[in-house]
């Protein structure tokens, strides 16, 4: 699929690998929709890439609806929205409050759904192109939901819950010309991250066998820009992690 004069919604589009994102499909001449919690933060990179922005929870259903019905069909969706919390099953403050786990899923796999289900409902009507697409979803996922962390059960098992979404959504969707990938990037260079001492991200780059270094955004955008290039491509989950297995801790 081409990506000039398309509309692009991401989520998470604020900062992060979203903005990264948002940036490379602009540059590339697309008509980017940006979707975050932080409706400030979004606003002001939409105007910088003449965009639009809509503060958004993911994971309210009717708030989404809204913000879709506004947006109109488009053509790509980059699911970045996502938060990554740490914290034990039994830690020394006591057992971890179920509704820490919930939200953590919420977010990360209902919030991914919830825009999914809505992107999928108005690309079906779009004109079929000629690679026979109307639409293509990219996902994130993380390698934690291959090889989560102490600390990570929240949000490794809302990380492989969006791995094992991939397949049958793609599948469902597949004779409507939709195609759904989903990346699991690795140790990546975000706003978390970067609030760490350099010596502690040195530190985590030095985890990976190569390049032994943090992930950039650019490198996330450079992989969801081939993917919408790439039409034989669907119902995969792409590891992004320079060849990293997480250890247990």
């Amino acid at each position: 699929m081409q990506v000039k004069g398309e509309t692009a919604i991401i989520s998470g589009g604020a900062s992060g690998l979203g903005a990264g994102t948002a940036r490379a499909l602009a540059a590339a001449g697309a008509r980017v929709v940006l979707l975050d919690h932080n409706a400030a933060g979004a606003a002001t990179l939409a105007a910088e890439l003449d965009g639009r922005a809509f503060g958004l929870d993911v994971t309210d259903a009717a708030a989404a609806e809204t913000v879709f019905d506004e947006i109109g069909p488009a053509r790509i969706l980059v699911n970045c929205a996502g938060v990554a919390p740490a914290k034990k099953m039994l830690g020394k403050s006591g057992v971890m409050p179920l509704d820490d786990f919930r939200r953590v899923v919420e977010v990360n796999l209902i919030g991914n759904f919830n825009l999914l289900r809505l992107f999928a409902a108005q690309a079906q009507g779009l004109e079929v192109l000629e690679t026979g697409e109307r639409g293509v979803v990219i996902n994130t996922a993380s390698v934690a939901g291959y090889e989560g962390q102490i600390g990570q059960t929240a949000y490794a098992a809302s990380k492989g819950g969006v791995i094992g979404l991939t397949l049958p959504a793609a599948r469902e969707l597949a004779p409507l010309g939709i195609r759904v990938m989903t990346i699991a990037p690795g140790i990546f260079e975000t706003p978390m991250l970067r609030g760490l001492p350099q010596a502690a991200q040195d530190a985590l780059g030095e985890m990976v066998p190569f390049p032994s270094r943090l992930g950039r955004a650019e490198e996330y955008a450079a992989l969801a820009l081939h993917i919408i290039a790439n039409p034989m491509l669907n119902g995969e989950v792409i590891r992004l992690d320079g060849a990293l297995r997480l250890p247990p801790k």
